[in-house]
């Protein structure tokens, strides 16, 4: 009994590994295709990427949803045109998505739950990016793009910000939040159909 125990854990664990690591490569694949969108300066891309996490996080819990974001990072520094800057930044807020809502929706499972999870996620990181960014992520990025450029960028969308404090609050907070909304609809709309899969029943 114990024996078929451990080897049913063992299973378990080994399939948790290999859909983490299938997540990931999605989430690696959906990651270098990013794109501009209007009214965003176009060192801010568009992409994907944290729905892979999210299903993660929610299928078998925020540390496969945080492994997933830092796998998809890990291959793309290697393509780099920031200098890493934008993996960094895109794995911090990754995180900051993805474990709020998977952690949520563990204590809480339902619907409601990963909603709640889902949208605690998304503000969690539309709000915890304007730290990041003004703190650590744009001090480094000035290192390849001067400050005088990136808010020259800003600017030309929104003549009237003057500081990249108003800049991060203006346009990358509803940037951010409206991704992470984007992934939550997509996970909602799909999450039913895949999870059996990914959870082998």
């Amino acid at each position: 009994m114990e024996k078929t125990m451990k080897t049913t854990n063992n299973q378990a664990r080994l399939r948790k590994l290999v859909m983490t690591a299938l997540l990931a490569a999605v989430a690696t694949a959906l990651m270098f295709f990013s794109f501009n969108v209007p009214l965003m300066p176009s060192f801010i891309k568009l992409d994907l990427s944290e729905l892979p996490a999210l299903i993660a996080a929610f299928s078998m819990g925020p540390l496969s949803g945080a492994a997933v974001c830092l796998v998809k990072n890990l291959v793309n520094v290697m393509f780099t045109t920031t200098g890493g800057v934008g993996e960094l930044s895109n794995f911090l807020l990754g995180c900051f998505f993805v474990v709020p809502a998977g952690l949520i929706y563990k204590y809480h499972n339902g619907r409601m739950g990963a909603l709640i999870g889902s949208l605690v996620g998304a503000a969690a990181m539309a709000l915890l990016s304007v730290f990041t960014n003004y703190f650590v992520v744009y001090p480094i990025y000035t290192k390849f793009l001067s400050m005088e450029a990136i808010m020259g960028m800003y600017q030309l969308i929104n003549p009237h910000v003057e500081t990249l404090w108003q800049a991060l609050w203006i346009f990358n907070v509803p940037f951010t939040f409206i991704k992470g909304l984007l992934s939550v609809v997509i996970t909602f709309l799909i999450y039913k159909r895949i999870s059996p899969l990914i959870k082998g029943r």
